[in-house]
């Protein structure tokens, strides 16, 4: 992303997640604190942006066209993502797990969103200075009040280490975690995703838990170079795609077991079966899930 500029992505995600909570049925994830999340002015642009680019008529279905749109944009990628993650979070939280940490936080509302977690746990939202300035604006815009339990953890991952960042916010590395990673590996070279898996290994205990969705293999060429370009536009290009059939071993090398690498067909059969709005899992996007093994710190693949 662009330095001292807010991560767009990250605003356009939030949109995404809001427009999902506010206008579909059945939801597959409800964040209904996103619209709040987002400044008005940044909405107006945004939905002045979406009707320029679908050049609306009268006459036109404009809640399927905005559906179709939403889809090309990510939309059952942001989703079903999000909803993937919270479903293993409140796993790892019925079995203990004390401490949640996530890494390109950006406008994530889970700790305002489900207050009852931070009761017995701590969250650290990890985000580029930037995004992070952004969103602690925009929060004090709001007056809401940061819960006691919630740490913001300023880092630039192609600049800085996540495991000495954490340990200077009351981070326990004694205490089993949870680590989220969404939207983000596409946006570093591999050797940043690595290096950032691997601080985890270091700062955090045996049994952790490590997800994170990523880039497959391009099966729609067209579509995505159109992607990449506007992405390239706004300062945010798309720099890494893992091949699944090799992740397990890159990740053992870390110090990682993967436990869980849910193709794109599996994501469609999980979340998007049986709806009727044309929303479907994006052709190239994974989710991993990965343990952290005991008492190993892996070298670089």
């Amino acid at each position: 992303m662009k330095e001292n500029q807010v991560s767009l992505t990250s605003i356009m995600t939030a949109y995404i997640r809001a427009y999902h909570s506010r206008n579909d049925t059945p939801k597959i994830f409800d964040d209904f604190l996103a619209y709040d999340m987002i400044p008005q002015e940044r909405r107006t642009l945004i939905e002045q942006g979406l009707a320029g680019a679908l050049q609306l008529k009268p006459n036109t279905d404009q809640e399927n066209s905005w559906r179709f749109f939403l889809q090309s944009m990510g939309l059952p990628q942001v989703i079903s993502r999000s909803r993937y993650a919270e479903d293993h979070l409140e796993v790892a939280y019925q079995q203990g797990v004390q401490q949640y940490v996530i890494l390109g936080a950006g406008m994530d509302t889970i700790a305002f969103r489900r207050p009852e977690l931070l009761e017995k746990l701590r969250v650290f939202e990890i985000d580029h200075p930037a995004t992070q300035a952004f969103k602690r604006e925009r929060l004090a815009e709001l007056g809401w009040e940061i819960p006691a339990n919630l740490s913001f953890v300023p880092v630039d991952f192609s600049r800085e280490s996540l495991s000495k960042a954490l340990m200077g916010y009351r981070f326990d590395p004694q205490a089993k975690s949870f680590f989220s990673w969404l939207g983000v590996t596409m946006y570093l070279t591999q050797d940043e995703v690595f290096e950032t898996l691997r601080s985890i290994t270091e700062v955090a205990p045996a049994g952790s838990t490590v997800l994170f969705d990523y880039f497959g293999p391009d099966e729609n060429a067209s579509h995505s170079q159109e992607t990449r370009e506007n992405l390239q536009k706004i300062g945010e290009p798309i720099k890494t795609y893992f091949d699944p059939s090799e992740l397990a071993t890159q990740l053992s090398h870390l110090g990682l077991r993967l436990m869980e690498n849910l193709r794109p067909a599996e994501i469609q059969s999980r979340y998007f079966q049986g709806r009727t709005d044309g929303y479907v899992a994006s052709k190239n996007v994974y989710f991993a899930r990965a343990m952290i093994e005991p008492s190993t710190h892996g070298a670089k693949p």
